[in-house]
């Protein structure tokens, strides 16, 4: 069973190299799917890319909610947050074109 106690301890103790990790790695999968995107590489290439990114965007939001229920309201938690939120969207974004080409009738 998953214990949120673990993982928000978790969060805190390791929040320098958890942030460490995801910042850069958000950046460069999202900029792999809008480049593939732009590029127009094929469909599936573009969904595995997005589907990484977007595993990295959320994780770091699940990240900075368990710095919201620790009570830690900082300039550097909302910054954390708007940009695994940019990310996700941006990601949606790249996909949503190719939505019509995942599942052929």
């Amino acid at each position: 069973m998953l214990d949120f106690n673990t993982v928000i301890e978790f969060s805190s103790t390791y929040c320098i190299p958890i942030c460490a990790f995801l910042i850069p790695a958000n950046l460069v999968a999202t900029a792999s799917t809008i480049i593939f995107t732009q590029l127009h590489h094929p469909t599936i290439h573009i969904w595995q890319t997005a589907f990484i990114a977007s595993i990295l965007a959320l994780l770091m939001i699940l990240h900075v909610f368990a710095w919201f229920m620790i009570g830690v309201v900082m300039a550097p938690t909302y910054i954390l947050l708007g940009l695994g939120s940019m990310c996700l969207l941006a990601n949606l974004i790249a996909i949503l074109p190719h939505r019509r080409y995942a599942f052929p009738t």
